[in-house]
């Protein structure tokens, strides 16, 4: 006979509106963020089936009072651009996305269309006293204003330290008193099945508990689009929704083990599980963006997958698991190190790898600089290498703040044009502009699109979005930039001030 239970008034476990794909959830040099640690704190819910037989279950209460005042909204005003002539901000929602995917509108066009203020909200985490907030880099792209709002309703400006596309991770800032900072906790210790917290805003419903357990970790989805780009979520059956963006994700004691991301939905709200950034990926980047304004990555130089039981057959590996290597770059740390293609890495750092996801994750805690031990399989050897970590530049040192700044705090991103755009439109190459985030450049020239393509910093060629990158670190005060736009070859010059 089926024993049903029933839950005696004495507490509620979550409440949360769940809705009927993946979705985003938007709805200074030497700092280090100062963080704490707690004792586990958990109480217990009664729950009597109908025998009258009382079974033990968690009461969240007082995690929940807790991290509450450590989790803010924030609002972002941006400007959004409406194309065809229709006025549309959320044209693009649903572009360049694999299936189940959703993200909120960047604004591109090609060099024309109206534009539109558009106001989204989402969630961040309070880091230390200094008002430093982690949240997702969607929630705060292309802000023209930020504004957050504490749990107490005290409502501040916030302003841009660094975000980082490859990770969607991104830092703010506020000034205000007696700020709450969150504890943060150890994604690693984290284990399948225990039970966690999600704190946000969804529908911009403020301060909105849920619980549910980790259900995966290691998660690869596939939503991110930066060429260097993390995934490894921490993969959990929580309720969030449009709006938990950038919220916290606590064990239960009340330690941020992730920043919640994204949702895997057929309509855009929970449909049963979302994912979050682990706080192992998510420490490394708060620092390096507190401190340098952007990340220091450090890179292997090869390009992988996972092996799985048909790559084990056509490559004849016999293993099931691991990390394939298809190519290794010429003078990269993995060719210093002695890496092959063919390889198989199976470890790092005396850590178990068996998924590309992992070894991401485990090499974007590092730095420029720092050696790291592989486990290789190649062949009926095992091999076990060093290879020191370099820049995409292929450097080993850091880069200072300033050199990163002089570029970063233009808050755009380049990439080399096109051969089909050189031979369209005559050029010799070209430096083009794909996203256009807060900054310098957006608060100069906010008439200036992305796709428009640099060709000339200071009478100077550019060819490259390398040669670009250098021309505007080793230039002081003012510069003159000349292009043309990808799209209609419109061309157009125009100042830019780096002071």
């Amino acid at each position: 006979m089926k024993r049903n239970l029933q839950l005696v008034a004495v507490g509620v476990l979550s409440s949360s509106i769940t809705l009927g794909a993946f979705y985003f959830l938007q709805g200074g040099t030497g700092r280090v963020v100062t963080l704490q640690t707690a004792p586990p704190q958990t109480n217990n819910l009664q729950l009597v089936n109908q025998k009258g037989t009382a079974v033990i279950g968690p009461d969240f209460s007082e995690v929940a009072s807790q991290v509450v005042n450590s989790v803010v909204n924030i609002q972002n005003t941006s400007v959004a651009t409406a194309r065809g002539g229709m006025n549309d901000i959320f044209g693009d929602m649903f572009r360049d996305l694999p299936p189940g995917f959703r993200m909120f509108p960047d604004g591109g066009n090609e060099g024309g269309g109206r534009e539109n203020t558009q106001k989204s909200t989402g969630s961040g985490v309070i880091l230390n006293k200094e008002g430093y907030i982690v949240t997702n880099n969607h929630v705060v792209e292309n802000a023209k204003e930020l504004e957050v709002t504490l749990h107490d309703n005290r409502t501040y400006k916030a302003k841009v330290i660094g975000t980082d596309p490859s990770t969607d991770l991104a830092v703010i800032q506020i000034k205000a008193p007696d700020l709450v900072p969150v504890v943060l906790g150890n994604s690693e210790e984290t284990k399948v099945g225990q039970w966690v917290l999600a704190v946000g805003n969804p529908f911009n419903l403020s301060s909105t508990v849920t619980a549910g357990v980790v259900s995966a970790k290691g998660r690869s989805i596939g939503i991110l689009r930066d060429k260097y780009r993390v995934e490894s979520f921490i993969q959990t059956d929580a309720a969030v929704n449009p709006g938990n963006s950038g919220g916290a994700l606590v064990n239960l004691s009340g330690q941020l083990i992730g920043i919640n991301t994204a949702i895997a939905s057929p309509t855009g709200s929970y449909a049963g599980y979302s994912f979050a950034v682990p706080t192992q990926i998510v420490q490394k980047v708060v620092k390096d963006l507190i401190e340098f304004g952007a990340v220091q990555r450090g890179l292997l130089g090869i390009t992988i997958r996972d092996v799985n039981n048909n790559l084990a057959r056509e490559k004849e590996l016999d293993l099931n698991e691991g990390v394939y290597i298809d190519s290794v770059g010429k003078e990269s740390a993995g060719a210093a190190a002695g890496l092959k293609s063919g390889d198989v890495i199976t470890g790092v750092e005396g850590s178990k790898v068996g998924t590309t996801s992992r070894l991401q994750e485990i090499i974007s805690t590092k730095r420029p600089g720092d050696k790291v031990k592989l486990e290789v399989k190649r062949g009926n050897q095992t091999l076990n290498l060093t290879a020191t970590l370099k820049t995409a530049e292929g450097k080993t040192e850091l880069a200072s703040a300033e050199e990163r700044n002089a570029f970063t705090k233009l808050g755009i991103t380049l990439t080399d044009a096109t051969s089909g755009e050189k031979l369209r439109w005559k050029i010799n190459g070209g430096a083009k502009i794909t996203k256009i985030n807060s900054g310098q450049f957006r608060n100069q020239q906010p008439t200036v699109k992305e796709s428009f393509i640099i060709t000339r910093i200071d009478k100077k060629e550019v060819k490259t979005a390398k040669e670009a990158e250098k021309l505007i670190k080793e230039s002081a005060g003012v510069i003159l930039i000349e292009g043309i736009y990808a799209g209609n070859g419109q061309e157009e010059y125009f100042a830019l001030s780096l002071n």
